[in-house]
């Protein structure tokens, strides 16, 4: 939204710095992990392994083991959150923000499955009563949900019955799923199942949410949240909290909320190379991804629906990379958009090699091997 008042500007690249602040993303943080899963209001999960790049992105002395460890313990889970797709919460933040995001992208997704008829005849709330009976009395499969819900509703279509189902309840991914070195196929119970009366049922606050969502991706329009969350009509809850917010525009002049505390770096801050995963919260998380995402890297980033792993140069999406994996050898091949110098490149290479370091150290004792694919020659197909 563009306002008719005139507010302080700022610019893109101070937009870059502060957005990379508020993601740990400037320098790694000295933030326990579920600390940071809780500031970062969870981390993009679509497969199972981003997680763990991107919590090794942003935090000091990170080990994928604590991920797990605190998987195993179910202080955090996956679930199916913002914008319907899967997430990496903290156990409360799982429950909460489930029943925040509920009546956007996940019932928006549900009437896409009923519209499409493959739900014709089958009565949604009995959908939801069975579902949460089968997972409730065993972790189920997607496959296995089917198989069940099909003896009672044999002329519909299968896959919608599951999805639908996840859509109706608040499905945790059970473990092993998740876990780094072992993981296992989906398999699903509820969250009051999972984490018990430990985690109180209740729906995040809208107001909270918005305070949170600006210390982690501010400055921020109403847009980038909606974009976000999956929600719409935000702007009320943000005119509520006008009074305790900083306002700022961009060059466009789109109105531009803030915490009054929250940091602000100057725009000449220097940015270190991060590589990031698939599905990073960083791209997805804004309307306007200019802040982060140049013009020459804007359709690069996907083919159909398969996202690639990125990096980031001087605070702004560069490139993609991607790791062949064997028992003998870890390779990490590194495809930068545009022409880099000597110095870009040698920090590309400290962080690639402190990245196998943290990431694959079962790899290093075979060895390791980096190597950049240089613009205009044929795609490496990172993944």
């Amino acid at each position: 939204m563009a306002s008719t008042t005139k507010h302080p500007v700022l610019s893109p690249r101070a937009l870059n710095r502060a957005t990379l602040d508020r993601q740990l993303l400037l320098r790694r943080a000295p933030l326990g992990v579920e600390d940071a899963v809780a500031h970062l209001l969870g981390l993009q999960a679509q497969n199972t392994k981003p997680p763990y790049y991107a919590l090794a992105a942003r935090l000091e002395g990170f080990r994928p083991e604590q991920l797990s460890a605190l998987m195993e313990s179910h202080a955090v889970a996956r679930i199916v959150t913002m914008r319907s797709t899967v997430h990496t919460h903290t156990a409360r933040d799982a429950v909460a923000l489930r029943r925040l995001v509920q009546p956007g992208a996940i019932d928006r997704e549900l009437a896409i499955f009923v519209a499409r008829k493959g739900l014709d005849g089958v009565d949604l709330d009995r959908l939801a009563r069975l579902a949460r009976e089968l997972v409730v009395e065993r972790p189920r499969t997607p496959k296995q949900l089917r198989e069940e819900l099909l003896k009672e509703w044999p002329g519909a279509d299968p896959q919608s019955l599951s999805l639908a189902a996840r859509c109706l309840l608040p499905l945790v991914q059970v473990t092993p799923r998740g876990l780094w070195g072992r993981g296992g196929q989906v398999a699903l119970t509820t969250t009051d199942t999972w984490f018990g009366d430990e985690v109180p049922v209740e729906t995040a606050d809208v107001d909270e949410t918005v305070v949170r969502y600006l210390a982690a991706f501010g400055p921020a329009s109403v847009k980038d949240m909606q974009t976000w969350s999956g929600l719409t009509r935000l702007r009320e809850a943000f005119e509520r909290l006008r009074p305790q917010l900083l306002v700022f525009q961009d060059q466009r002049g789109t109105e531009l909320f803030d915490l009054p505390d929250a940091p602000r770096p100057d725009e000449d801050t220097p940015a270190p190379p991060r590589f990031l995963p698939e599905f990073d919260n960083l791209l997805l998380s804004h309307a306007d991804r200019t802040r982060v995402v140049t013009p020459e890297g804007r359709s690069r980033t996907w083919k159909g629906n398969r996202a690639f792993s990125v990096f980031l140069l001087d605070g702004l999406l560069a490139g993609l990379w991607h790791l062949d994996e064997t028992e003998e050898r870890v390779t990490m091949r590194i495809e930068p958009f545009g022409a880099i110098d000597r110095g870009q490149r040698g920090e590309l290479l400290a962080e690639a090699e402190r990245t196998l370091r943290i990431m694959a150290p079962q790899g290093l004792s075979h060895g390791y091997e980096i190597v950049f694919q240089e613009p205009g020659s044929p795609s490496t197909g990172v993944s």
